[in-house]
C-alpha cells in the first residue's frame, strides 16, 4: 500500500520504518528541514535500538520529505503521528492534530483512510472527521480511524514489529478492512471496536501502568517504614498472575513523554465530565513526591548541599533512549545547583539533551568513574547496564565520602555492605548507615 505518515518524531519515524519494513510504501512527512536531510541520508535524528538500522534497510521503500502535499496526494492511508503536547492545565493541545487535518483536507485527490496514531482525547476522531469532510478540497471519501500505539521509548522497534495487539477504532467495514491490509502482514491479534473506545484503551492502558508503578512506591515507602524489603514483596506480588510481574520495580516514580501527560490528560477529561479519578489523582501525587525521595534521604546524612561534590549517573527517564522529558534525574539536579551544590553528570547518550537545559552549570563526565572522583554523595536515577554493572569498590575507592543513593534498586544489599559503602535504596533497609555517622560528624567538625 501507499502510506503517508505525518510526523517523524518517535512514534511516526518508528511506525513509518516498520511499515516499510512489511513491504508496504512509506512516506513521512515533517516540518523539521534539518531532521528530514539527517533522515533521508540515511541517520535517525533520535536514540533508539534498531532504528537507525531499519531506516537504512529500507530505503527503497521509505522516503522523507517536508512536502506534505506531495506525500499526501495519492496516499491509501495517511497517519497522523505528531506531538500532543501537555499544556500547563493539564489538557492536550492539538494544534499539531489539527494541522495535520488541515494540510490532508488541502491535499488529498483520492479516497483514503486518515488513521490517527497520536494520544488525543477521547471524542478527537470524530471531530476531526465531521471537519474533514466538511472541508475536504476535492470531492473524495476520507474516513478516520483511531488507531493508538503502545510502543515504548528503548524498545519501540521491537513494540512495534511485535504488538501485543493493533487497536481499530473504525465507523464502518470498509475503513476496517483498508487498516487490516495496513497491518495485516504483522500477523498481530486485532481489537477492533468504536473510534471513542479505542482512544479510551490508549488512555486507559498508560494510565494503569502508571498507577502500578505509583503503587509499588507507595508500598516500597511503608517497607523502609516497617522494615520489610520491596524486592521480595514484588515477587511474590508478579508471581500472581493476576497481578504479573512486570512495572513492579519500585523507583523513584515514573517519567517521559506517556505517563505524565497521559495521567494528567485523563483526569481533566474527567473533570470536565464532571467526574473525578481519585485513583488517578492519587497515582499522581505519588509520583511527584517520589521524584525527590533521594535528596530527602541524602539530607539525613549531610545537611544541606552547599558547596558539596554531588554525582549523578543517569539523566534519561529510563535506559534504552535518549529521552529526558520528566525525567527524575532533571528535578534532582535543579534543588542540588539551586542549594550550591557542585555537580558533575554521567549518562550514555542523554548529556547533550541535559546541556540544553542546564547548559555550562554541569560537569559533563566521560565515564563513571570521572563522575564520582572526590564526590560527597552519588544519585543513581536511571538504571543503565552500565551502572548496574559497575564494581561497587570503585565508590568507596574514588568517593571523598562514599555515600550512594540508588533510586533505581540497582544493586545487591550484601555485595554494597561488602564494597564498604553507604547504600540506600527504595523500599529496603540501609547499609553502612552506623558508619555514615561517623562520616557526618567528622565532616562537621
Amino acid at each position: 500500500m501507499d502510506i503517508a505518515v505525518a510526523g517523524a518524531g518517535y512514534v511516526g519515524l518508528v511506525t513509518a520504518a516498520c511499515l516499510a519494513e512489511k513491504g508496504h510504501r512509506v512516506a513521512c512527512a515533517d516540518v523539521d528541514i534539518e531532521k528530514v536531510m539527517l533522515l533521508q541520508r540515511g541517520m535517525s535524528p533520535i536514540y533508539e535500538p534498531g532504528l537507525e538500522e531499519l531506516v537504512r534497510k529500507n530505503r527503497e521503500r521509505l522516503w522523507f520529505t517536508t512536502d506534505y502535499a506531495a506525500a499526501y496526494r495519492r496516499a491509501d492511508v495517511i497517519i497522523i503521528a505528531v506531538g500532543t503536547p501537555e499544556e500547563r492545565d493539564g489538557s492536550v493541545n492539538l494544534r499539531y492534530v489539527w494541522e495535520a487535518a488541515k494540510q490532508i483536507a488541502r491535499t488529498v485527490e483520492k479516497d483514503c483512510v486518515v488513521a490517527v496514531k497520536s494520544t488525543v482525547p477521547v471524542g478527537t476522531g470524530d471531530e476531526l472527521a465531521r471537519w474533514i469532510a466538511e472541508h475536504r478540497k476535492h470531492p473524495v471519501h476520507i474516513e478516520v480511524v483511531a488507531n493508538p500505539e503502545f510502543l515504548s521509548q528503548g524498545t519501540a522497534v521491537n513494540d512495534t514489529l511485535y504488538a501485543s495487539r493493533i487497536v481499530l477504532g473504525v465507523e464502518s467495514s470498509h475503513a476496517e478492512k483498508v487498516m487490516r491490509e495496513v497491518y495485516d502482514p504483522f500477523a498481530l491479534p486485532y481489537v477492533v471496536t468504536d473510534r471513542k473506545s479505542a482512544e479510551m484503551i490508549k488512555y486507559a492502558s498508560n494510565v494503569f501502568l502508571a498507577l502500578k508503578i505509583s503503587y509499588i512506591n507507595d508500598i516500597a515507602n511503608l517497607c523502609e517504614i516497617v522494615g520489610a524489603d520491596i524486592g521480595a514483596v514484588a515477587e511474590g506480588m508478579g508471581m500472581d498472575p493476576r497481578i504479573g510481574p512486570r512495572f513492579l520495580r519500585a523507583g523513584i516514580g515514573y517519567g517521559g513523554s506517556c505517563f505524565p501527560k497521559d495521567t494528567k490528560a485523563l483526569c481533566h477529561l474527567a473533570s470536565r465530565c464532571g467526574y473525578e479519578l481519585k485513583t488517578v489523582r492519587a497515582a499522581i501525587d505519588v509520583n511527584e513526591k517520589q521524584k525527590l525521595k533521594l535528596i530527602e534521604k541524602a539530607r539525613t546524612y549531610i545537611g544541606d548541599f552547599h558547596g558539596r561534590e554531588a554525582a549523578v549517573l543517569g539523566l534519561t527517564f529510563k535506559p534504552g533512549t535518549d529521552d529526558i522529558r520528566e525525567a527524575p534525574a532533571l528535578a534532582n539536579i535543579a534543588v542540588l545547583l539551586e542549594e550550591g551544590a557542585n555537580v558533575k553528570v554521567w549518562d550514555p547518550v542523554g548529556m547533550d539533551n541535559v546541556k540544553r537545559i542546564f547548559a555550562e552549570n554541569l560537569t559533563y563526565c566521560a565515564t563513571i568513574e570521572e563522575a564520582i572522583a572526590n564526590a560527597d554523595l552519588c544519585f543513581i536515577f536511571t538504571e543503565w547496564p552500565e551502572i548496574r554493572q559497575f564494581d561497587l569498590c570503585q565508590y568507596a575507592a574514588l568517593m571523598k565520602t562514599p555515600l550512594v543513593f540508588d533510586g533505581r534498586n540497582c544493586y545487591d544489599l550484601e555485595s554494597a555492605r561488602k564494597a564498604g559503602i553507604l547504600y540506600e535504596s527504595i523500599g529496603r533497609k540501609q547499609v553502612g548507615a552506623a558508619e555514615s555517622a561517623v562520616l557526618v560528624e567528622t565532616d562537621e567538625r
